[in-house]
C-alpha cells in the first residue's frame, strides 16, 4: 500500500511502525456549527485511508479530536449566552448522527479538548522550561519559531521570503504571517466564564497545542500517520510538529496525508453565495447518506473536487446499477474475470487511494456479471464495498412496502408498457407520483421508490 507523504512529497509505502497497527490522527471537528459537506470530504477520505488499511490486513487505532474551546466555540457559546459545554454537546451529537448517514466507520478513541486540559498544560510548562516557549506581557505563552530550526518542514516555507517575528494571536493565519504563535492564551474579557486556571495565570489553550497534546497521549510520541484537509497544513500541522519535537526531541509523525478542497459549482463554498451546504440540508432535498457518500469518495483525494447536484443525480442512477446486479450475484466459485476485477481494484486503492479507478473496476464487474452472469459474484462485490462503503448499505436499503393501490397501477403501467401504450404509460406514471412514489424504468423493467 503506498501513500502520498506530504511531508516528503513522494509516494511511500505505508508500515506500521510495531504490532501490525497503523496509528492515525486525524484533525476532527471544530464543534462551533453543523459540519458542512466540504468538512465530510475530509472524513471520508479518512473513512476510506481507514479502510483500506483494514483491506490490507492491518490493523488501526484511530484518534479524531473534538475542538470544543477555541476562538469560534466561545464566540458563539458567549452569544448564544449558554455554558461551553451545552452550546458545543449539540454539534457533537450532530457530527456523529452525520458520520452514520454517511456510513463512517468509528474511530477507536475521540478526545475532546476540554477533558484535556492538564496535559496541555505540562506540555505547555514543558517547552517553557526548555527555553523555547516564553510568556507575553499580558500573560500569554508563546513558541519562538525561531528557536525551533526545524520549524516549516512540512510546509516547505522559505523563511527569507516571508514575515517572521510577529505573534500570532488568532488560532487560524496564513502563510504571510510567520510569527510566534500562541501555546497558552491569556484570559481576557470576551472569553466570558471561559477559562482554566495555570502557572501563567487563568487562560485557555491554543487550537494547535490541543492535537499535539492529545495525540501523543493515545498514540505515543511518535506515531504512523496523521490527515486532515490541506487548508490544516500550515499552519496548524506545522505547528503540531514544532511543539510535539520541541519537547520530546523525537520525529512526531512519519507519514502525512491531505485532502485537496471541495468546491461547489466551480466555486468556493461560501454563505454568501448560497452555496454553503450541510450534510442535513442535502438529506431535506431527498438525496440519502448513500448518494453523497459516493460523491464524496469519487475523486482522487488529492484532486479538487467540484460538487454539484447532477452529481448527486448521477450518483442515484449509478447506484441503482450497482443494486440491481449485486441483487442477482450469488456466491460460489469467482470466475476469472471477477477475479481479474478485484485485482484491478486492489491494485487502484493500493495506489495512493485511486478510488476513481477503483470504482472504474467495480463497473467492470458490474458490465460483465450484467453479459456473463452473476454467479460467483457476490464475495467480490463484498470485498470492494470493504473499501467503498455504498453497496451493502443496510441501513438506507431497508424495504418500503408499496401500498396496494400503487402495487395495481404499476401493474397496469407495466401492461400499458408492454402494450406500447405510452399515453396510459405517462398517465400512470404521474399518477403513482400524486400518491407520493416514483417510478424508474430500465432494460430490467421498472423500479418503485418512496419519494424523499
Amino acid at each position: 500500500m503506498k501513500v502520498f507523504n506530504s511531508l516528503s512529497r513522494c509516494n511511500e509505502d505505508l508500515t506500521p511502525i510495531a504490532d501490525n497497527t497503523i496509528r492515525l490522527y486525524t484533525c476532527g471537528p471544530t464543534v462551533y456549527n453543523f459540519a458542512h459537506i466540504g468538512n465530510f470530504r475530509a472524513y471520508t477520505f479518512e473513512d476510506i485511508l481507514r479502510r483500506v488499511i483494514q483491506f490490507n490486513g492491518m490493523k488501526i487505532k484511530q484518534v479524531m479530536n473534538l475542538t470544543d474551546v477555541d476562538d469560534k466555540t466561545i464566540r458563539g457559546a458567549n452569544a448564544a449566552g449558554v455554558a461551553l459545554t451545552d452550546y458545543t454537546k449539540t454539534y457533537k451529537d450532530a457530527f456523529f448522527a452525520d458520520l452514520k448517514k454517511l456510513n463512517i466507520q468509528p474511530a477507536e478513541v475521540y478526545p475532546a479538548a476540554t477533558d484535556h486540559i492538564p496535559e496541555m498544560i505540562d506540555l505547555v510548562a514543558d517547552l517553557v522550561k526548555k527555553g523555547i516557549a516564553y510568556q507575553s506581557e499580558d500573560g500569554s505563552v508563546y513558541f519562538s519559531v525561531r528557536k525551533f530550526p526545524g520549524y516549516g518542514k512540512l510546509a516547505h516555507i522559505d523563511f527569507d521570503h516571508q514575515q517572521t517575528g510577529a505573534r500570532c494571536a488568532s488560532d487560524e493565519y496564513d502563510k504571510e504571517n510567520v510569527g510566534d504563535f500562541a501555546l497558552w492564551k491569556a484570559w481576557e474579557e470576551s472569553d466570558g466564564p471561559v477559562g482554566w486556571d495555570s502557572p501563567w495565570g487563568r487562560g485557555r489553550p491554543g487550537w494547535h497545542i490541543e492535537c499535539s497534546a492529545m495525540s501523543m497521549k493515545y498514540l505515543g510520541e511518535t506515531f504512523d500517520l496523521h490527515t486532515g484537509g490541506i487548508d490544516n497544513l500550515f499552519p496548524h500541522h506545522e505547528n503540531e510538529i514544532a511543539q510535539a519535537e520541541a519537547s520530546t526531541g523525537k520525529e512526531f509523525v512519519k507519514t502525512w496525508m491531505h485532502c485537496a478542497h471541495l468546491r461547489v459549482n466551480g466555486e468556493k463554498m461560501s454563505k454568501s453565495l448560497g452555496n454553503f451546504f450541510t450534510l442535513r440540508d442535502l438529506l431535506e432535498k431527498g438525496y440519502t447518506g448513500r448518494e453523497i457518500r459516493y460523491v464524496l469518495i469519487n475523486a482522487h483525494y488529492r484532486s479538487g473536487l467540484n460538487f454539484a447536484f447532477t452529481a448527486l443525480d448521477d450518483a442515484r442512477k449509478s447506484l441503482a446499477r450497482i443494486d440491481a446486479c449485486v441483487e442477482k450475484a450469488t456466491e460460489g466459485a469467482v470466475p476469472e474475470w471477477a477475479q481479474a476485477h478485484l485485482d484491478a481494484f486492489t491494485a487502484a486503492v493500493n495506489d495512493d487511494l485511486n478510488i476513481p479507478s477503483a470504482f472504474a473496476a467495480l463497473f467492470a464487474l458490474v458490465r460483465d456479471a450484467n453479459g456473463k452472469g452473476a454467479a460467483g459474484t457476490l464475495s467480490v462485490f463484498k470485498r470492494m464495498d470493504e473499501v467503498l462503503g455504498v453497496i451493502f448499505f443496510e441501513n438506507e436499503k431497508k424495504a418500503v412496502e408499496i401500498p396496494a393501490e400503487v402495487q395495481a397501477m404499476l401493474a397496469e403501467r407495466a401492461e400499458a408498457r408492454k402494450a406500447k401504450n405510452w399515453a396510459e404509460s405517462d398517465r400512470l406514471r404521474d399518477a403513482i407520483a400524486a400518491a407520493g412514489w416514483l417510478v424508474k424504468d430500465s432494460k430490467d423493467g421498472q423500479s418503485c421508490t418512496k419519494k424523499a
